[in-house]
């Protein structure tokens, strides 16, 4: 009796309808299971049990290591019926497994179904199921009852949706862990009076990434913390009658090395910045600028973006700067020789458009070691920074082209925008922080996450410890 390979580079399906098949007749399908499936089949099932997502507590267990979800096998099956044998049209009645072995990441998995019944009254096959290692061991077995098809049928294969695997709360644990082993910073928290900020700055706190000290309205700030259940036991609070009095001490302690960082509360940003600007002892000759890091799902590694927080229309020089604090910080986070787009509407060089010049300047620049540390090319557009693919279509040779590990944008509306879309349309998620000045500050909006606010803390805490050894 004939055996059906499925061939999956196929584009068209052949269903095998009641009258067609025989029995003893088969099909078989071959298939290897990989880390991704895992993922992909507890995301879609909710099935997220330990022993198939934690290697931890897999090596625990009397496997002694990962293995794939039970009916993820299973499903190998439901494939056979219903695209190969007997194929579209057929209804699934009954399915009994018997599970032999467990199956784990690169196991490569042979799907055998064979007719042993059919049953003319009601027009149903009994198929046999067995699923084989690579070893040859058997680690499924089953009998299913289907409806087979009615009719013939020659039709396109149907493509399964690209599935994307990202894992935000990993990606957000595997950040924090860059901090372990590393003492708490001292961090003042300038005027946190909303929950959110408040929130913040005390998970921080409780996460070891700070040692927060509360500059505000004490009687506020306790009264909110009392409103919102927020436990400020164990935390230092400095009393100040409002916001700008806030942001010119907490200025004033950073400069009295009295603080290691700062972080923004619920005060306007240039409230902020211009209390530490406005301070001398803060100040380090480069104009300080944000910078965002962003885990983006559809981008292999980390992207910083710069600036899209802080500097408005920022000339050549302040560029440069620019450019210069967003490769400290990516280096600090393990980047060791960045590759920094600079990013214009398109990839030439036009005297009416000031950020290609800029670009090419700056370029120039850093082949000179006016600005050190990363690899520079530009003016790039956007989608040839991050796109190997539209670099190789406009056949621009670069090592940074499709590799980008920070992107600078043009000006604050354009970076700004960039980061916005990354995080509302692309699912990103991210957090930041100013450079420049004497001492890190974590810069938060109403609209973040506690995960982002987070995040942020353990950039401040990252420089603060980087500073310790050279500073600013």
């Amino acid at each position: 009796m004939t055996e059906i390979e499925v061939n999956p580079q196929s584009d068209m399906l052949e269903n095998y309808p009641y009258d067609e098949v025989q029995v003893g007749q088969s099909a078989r399908m071959v298939r290897t299971l990989t880390l991704e499936d895992i993922q992909a089949f507890a995301a879609v099932s909710g099935d997220t049990n330990p022993a198939h997502l934690d290697p931890a507590y897999a090596n625990a267990t009397l496997f002694h290591g990962v293995i794939g979800h039970g009916m993820w096998s299973g499903a190998l099956i439901s494939t056979v019926l219903g695209t190969v044998f007997p194929g579209p049209g057929t209804i699934y009645l009954e399915q009994n497994l018997r599970f032999s072995r467990p199956v784990r990441i690169g196991d490569t998995l042979s799907v055998t179904v064979t007719c042993t019944a059919k049953h003319d009254e009601k027009k149903t096959l009994d198929l046999d199921c067995v699923l084989t290692n690579q070893k040859g061991e058997q680690v499924l077995s089953g009998l299913a009852r289907v409806l087979a098809p009615a009719q013939k049928l020659h039709t396109p294969r149907i493509y399964a949706p690209h599935i994307s695997l990202f894992d935000p709360e990993k990606r957000h644990a595997n950040l924090l862990a860059l901090g372990a082993g590393l003492a708490p910073v001292l961090c003042g928290v300038v005027h946190p009076c909303d929950k959110e900020s408040l929130q913040g700055a005390v998970d921080a706190h409780r996460a070891g990434l700070i040692q927060a000290v509360l500059i505000a309205p004490e009687k506020k700030l306790r009264a909110l913390a009392q409103e919102h259940a927020i436990d400020l036991q164990d935390l230092k609070v400095v009393d100040v009658p409002h916001s700008h009095a806030a942001a010119e001490l907490a200025a004033q302690m950073a400069a009295d090395k009295k603080l290691e960082a700062l972080m923004k509360g619920s005060l306007h940003t240039d409230e902020l910045i211009h209390a530490v600007v406005m301070q001398p002892l803060l100040r380090t000759g480069r104009r300080m600028s944000h910078v965002f890091r962003f885990e983006v799902p559809m981008y292999p590694k980390p992207l910083f973006i710069t600036d899209a927080a802080l500097n408005i229309a920022p000339n050549l020089q302040d560029k440069a700067d620019i450019v210069q604090n967003a490769i400290l910080l990516a280096q600090i986070m393990g980047v060791t020789e960045p590759k920094v787009a600079l990013l214009a509407a398109v990839e030439t060089v036009n005297p009416n458009m000031p950020a290609t010049l800029d670009a090419a300047a700056l370029c120039k620049m850093a082949d000179r070691g006016q600005i050190s540390g990363g690899v520079l090319d530009g003016p790039l557009a956007f989608d040839n920074a991050v796109s190997v693919h539209a670099a190789q279509i406009k056949h621009i040779h670069s090592a940074v082209a499709g590799f980008a590990d920070i992107l600078l944008a043009p000006d604050l509306e354009s970076g700004n925008m960039i980061a916005k879309q990354l995080e509302y349309l692309a699912g990103a998620s991210g957090c930041g922080v100013v450079l420049g000045a004497r001492v890190p500050i974590a810069l938060t909006s109403r609209a973040d996450s506690a995960n982002t606010r987070s995040a942020s803390a353990l950039l401040a805490q990252l420089i603060a410890h980087h500073y310790r050894n050279h500073p600013a």
